[in-house]
């Protein structure tokens, strides 16, 4: 009868079992996602997975067969840079003839039960930071996992997929440079986030090699909302910005709502650059100059990868770790153009 193929020497449920101070079939519970155990003990379990190092054993050859279903792992539903993951991750699975399912990723970190209550191929985890016990449990299941992109440095090596933001932030900049602008600011999404941090440092870079120019910087927290109060800070004084980056194009339509509240017009006054290139870009009055990720590519990717994991392997020793930085590229329309002041000297002339 086909069963595990446990190596000697491996760590064994009742490692975890002694470790986390429980019993084997609380063990095995948590495993398998059972409901029926509470908060604390299944986080002292995968605490203890972690700790020593489990995993189950590799599957017999009649227990082979490929999952059918891929789980896809978001942290919310809202807006169309989500359903462009969705579109490149479902057009993938669809050809592979594998289903998704998608999971949101609550603060309680039920996702990951559910995930093991499932017959999973693997997880395409997107703007989620599973924490070291989570990708514990999951290692432990042979249940394995690309992230698409990461909002911190991953704690364990895993595949990765993202776009080259640094690149993306520095285009933004030459473009303005280009244009004629002197005094800049920058909406950033939160603090901590890799991708936020990265579209800022490659936007200042482009000032820095050129020098002397001034540049603000405020947080927008990736919210329309709160972009448009932290932008009417820059715009509401004498030495305002002519131009502004916005580290994602929800928070540039924030930077229109703040220029249209105090009296200014976009591309007169002020020069707006977004990032995402998604539909809000082309919707918005003027249409938004943005720096291009493709979305629905890294979730064509992310699938890609997670289809080359064999199924029997784990993340840690399955298979080379990978990651896919795609490309970003500029795509101006008419948000952005000369500062008022080379337009009016060129008129003069």
């Amino acid at each position: 009868m086909a069963g595990e193929v446990r190596a000697p020497g491996k760590p064994t449920l009742s490692d975890v079992a002694s470790v986390a101070g429980t019993s084997i079939p609380t063990v095995s519970k948590v495993l398998r996602g059972g409901t029926d155990v509470s908060p604390a003990t299944r986080s002292r379990v995968m605490d203890a997975i972690q700790a020593v190092g489990y995993a189950r054993g590799l599957k017999g050859a009649a227990d082979n067969e490929p999952a059918a279903l891929i789980d896809l792992v978001v942290n919310h539903v809202n807006g169309t840079w989500a359903n462009g993951v969705l579109t490149g991750v479902e057009s993938v699975a669809t050809a592979a003839n594998v289903d998704v399912v998608i999971s949101i990723a609550r603060e309680s970190g039920d996702w990951v039960s559910r995930l093991l209550r499932r017959p999973s191929r693997g997880a395409i985890v997107v703007l989620v930071d599973p924490t070291s016990s989570q990708f514990s449990a999951l290692e432990a299941a042979r249940i394995p996992v690309v992230l698409v992109t990461p909002m911190s440095e991953p704690r364990v090596a895993v595949p990765r997929v993202g776009v080259t933001n640094w690149d993306g932030g520095r285009t933004a900049a030459e473009h303005l440079l280009s244009l004629g602008h002197r005094r800049f600011g920058i909406v950033a999404g939160e603090r901590p986030h890799l991708y936020s941090r990265a579209r800022v440092d490659g936007f200042r870079s482009a000032l820095d090699a050129v020098g002397g120019f001034q540049c603000a910087v405020v947080h927008g927290d990736w919210d329309r909302g709160v972009a448009a109060r932290a932008a009417s800070t820059l715009l509401d004084r004498a030495d305002r910005p002519t131009a502004i980056f916005a580290c994602s194009d929800v928070m540039a339509v924030g930077v229109y709502d703040a220029a249209s509240n105090l009296g200014l017009r976009v591309p007169r006054d002020l020069s707006v650059v977004g990032f995402d290139d998604v539909p809000e870009a082309q919707w918005a009055v003027p249409s938004l100059t943005t720096v291009r990720q493709p979305i629905a590519e890294m979730g064509a990717v992310a699938v890609r990868l997670l289809m080359q994991v064999p199924e029997l392997g784990s993340m840690s020793d399955a298979h080379d770790i990978k990651r896919v930085d795609l490309s970003t590229s500029l795509v101006v329309r008419d948000s952005t153009g000369p500062p008022f002041s080379v337009k009016k000297e060129n008129t003069d002339e």
